[in-house]
């Protein structure tokens, strides 16, 4: 399901430059918006299931909110509010692959919320295979690399440059091993919260997180390959492809928005926290700073940190505190500060034009 929109976004690549990219971004924001409006009738008159959920629950909200999503998606495609967004967000109005990106951005933003509000935490699930997790990652890989014209626009050392894949330096490094520990060390205190305020939805998230996962943590390969894959593709995707020009909000939302499976719980909020962070890195370092960033912290959920590994632990943070905090400063000393013509005074930043 996750590769349909790649003919859409292979047409929008063409498109772009040519004299009828106006008409493309109307006919496959069209098609996109339309489509998904009615499948979501469709589904809601009982003619096709696309939803499977539990306990009798009603699809009715689904197919309203996925309804609802498409409306809004068509509404942003239109050029007048598509140049207002502009305005805010590092968007081209007239890019076909800026305005198939905003429409796909909003259903799935739309689609997932809906279903966090509106389905159960603990609704069916099975567990992921090694198959189900690559095959997955994977295909987000291939939405972001097609998304920034691998191929069609970009060699791939462009594409690269354009996803932020790049070398990282040491301390770049040693920053994102504490920011994973940052991380860490909040979605903890989100889960003892979750469970001392909310225990029944803590214990629904619980079991639907051990059904989906449960395979893969039980054996060291499965522990390293569900820390690896979905932190270079969902970072590639997310902040390599998607934040340069949806802002780091928008992307932050949408990542978390992704992770319905956690359902209306404080765990959200630690995968917003995340977000955030990990946007951060993708904006002043590189998406493989916050790809090796997101891939320590799953290791970390993977292994856990516990009794008398927690002091070792803490130490070891503090230490990747200092030693990034020491090189950022040292780096910013070293910058020369602009320098006032004739007076020799040094110019803050923020005083230049």
């Amino acid at each position: 399901m996750v590769l349909t929109p790649l003919p859409l976004i292979i047409t929008a690549n063409a498109a772009i430059g040519r004299p009828w990219a106006h008409h493309a971004i109307a006919i496959l924001s069209g098609i996109t918006a339309g489509f998904t409006f009615l499948v979501g009738a469709l589904d809601a008159a009982g003619a096709i299931s696309v939803f499977v959920l539990p306990n009798g629950e009603s699809r009715i909200p689904l197919d309203v909110g996925l309804m609802a999503s498409a409306v809004v998606a068509a509404t942003v495609a239109s050029k007048p509010v598509r140049e207002q967004l502009a305005r805010r967000l590092p968007l081209d109005p007239d890019n076909p692959v800026h305005a198939l990106a905003l429409v796909l951005a909003v259903l799935v933003f739309g689609t997932q919320v809906t279903g966090i509000l509106f389905t159960s935490a603990a609704g069916p699930s099975s567990a992921i295979s090694v198959g189900d997790l690559l095959a997955q990652d994977a295909a987000l890989l291939v939405l972001a690399v097609s998304g920034v014209g691998l191929f069609m626009r970009r060699g791939v050392t462009q594409a690269a440059v354009r996803l932020g894949l790049l070398k990282p330096a040491w301390w770049q490094v040693v920053l994102a091993l504490a920011t994973a520990g940052a991380m860490f060390a909040f979605s903890v205190a989100m889960i003892e919260l979750s469970r001392i305020w909310t225990p029944d939805l803590f214990r629904e998230v619980s079991t639907n997180t051990s059904q989906l996962f449960g395979g893969l943590v039980s054996a060291p390969v499965g522990i390293v390959l569900l820390a690896l894959a979905p932190g270079i593709s969902e970072e590639i995707l997310f902040r390599g492809a998607l934040q340069p020009r949806m802002g780091l909000i928008a992307t932050a939302l949408l990542f978390t928005a992704s992770h319905a499976q956690y359902g209306l719980s404080l765990l959200l909020v630690s995968v917003f926290a995340s977000a955030i962070g990990l946007g951060l890195l993708r904006k002043f370092t590189n998406t493989t700073t916050s790809a090796i960033s997101h891939a320590a912290y799953n290791l970390l959920v993977g292994i856990g940190v516990a009794g008398s590994q927690l002091d070792a632990a803490v130490l070891i943070e503090l230490i990747l505190i200092a030693i990034s905090a020491y090189a950022i400063w040292s780096l910013r000393r070293a910058t020369p500060q602009p320098v006032e013509p004739l007076t020799g005074t040094v110019v803050e930043p923020n005083e230049i034009e």
